[in-house]
């Protein structure tokens, strides 16, 4: 019997196989994703969101686009206000800055001049040894006739002169407080005896000290005359180390 073609209200034939397209995506969504196809996503998804991220950059308008002009004025003048308090601070810092300098500046000189003249004051009142140019003097006494009045005559003239140091034969040392006095055996020099011959080294200028003894009438004569003999030797560098007795006063008293 020949075959016929099917009409609408043959029945549709059924099949357990499914098309070959459903098959593949099927078999795609069950499938693992590999690593390519993950990154492939990653790198889509990043440029999706630039793009995204890019048009609304472009479609957002300037913040002051907008604003009026009287606005932009004021914000302006905010600024310039803002740039001359921040100027005007910098000034002030820098005044402050300047002001601390002088003050460490002079305090180190307050503090400079200080040493200073406790260093001079601890050598005119023999608490410690000192060294500069000055000169030695020499007094041969072979009769014992030079005494503590004429040793006192001796300083007092080097005093005049400009002494800033003096002892005698490296024991005593003279300060504006020291006393002479005759022993049977020499001076004593503020408690120190010394005796003949009688080697005084003086701290000052050399020869306004040299001349101070050695001028007509001075105390080069005066020892000459009582039989002994005077010889001044200027150095350039003369050394006192003996210290002065150390003295408690028993009635002066601080004002501070």
């Amino acid at each position: 019997m020949p075959d016929r073609p099917p009409s609408e209200t043959d029945p549709v034939p059924t099949s357990n196989e499914s098309p070959q397209g459903i098959d593949k995506l099927t078999k795609m969504v069950r499938t693992r994703p590999g690593r390519g196809q993950i990154i492939a996503g990653i790198l889509l998804a990043m440029l999706g969101f630039g793009a995204v991220v890019q048009g609304r950059a472009v479609s957002e308008p300037d913040d002051y686009a907008g604003a009026r002009r009287g606005d932009l004025i004021t914000l302006l003048d905010s600024l310039d206000k803002a740039r001359d308090r921040t100027e005007d601070r910098l000034r002030d810092l820098e005044a402050t800055k300047l002001d601390l300098q002088d003050d460490s500046t002079n305090t180190q000189a307050a503090l400079r001049e200080a040493r200073e003249e406790a260093g001079a004051l601890a050598i005119l009142s023999g608490t410690v040894g000192a060294s500069g140019s000055g000169i030695v003097v020499r007094i041969d006494d072979p009769a014992g006739q030079v005494g503590a009045s004429t040793l006192l005559n001796v300083i007092e003239e080097l005093r005049d002169a400009g002494a800033e140091a003096i002892e005698i034969n490296d024991t005593a040392r003279v300060v504006a407080q020291t006393y002479f006095a005759d022993e049977t055996n020499g001076v004593s020099v503020d408690g120190t005896v010394v005796s003949s011959p009688f080697i005084i080294d003086v701290i000052g200028h050399s020869h306004t000290l040299s001349e101070a003894v050695e001028f007509p009438g001075g105390v080069a004569e005066i020892v000459e005359s009582l039989g002994g003999s005077v010889d001044v030797d200027e150095r350039d560098t003369v050394d006192v180390t003996s210290l002065a007795v150390r003295r408690e006063p028993a009635y002066a008293q601080s004002a501070e």
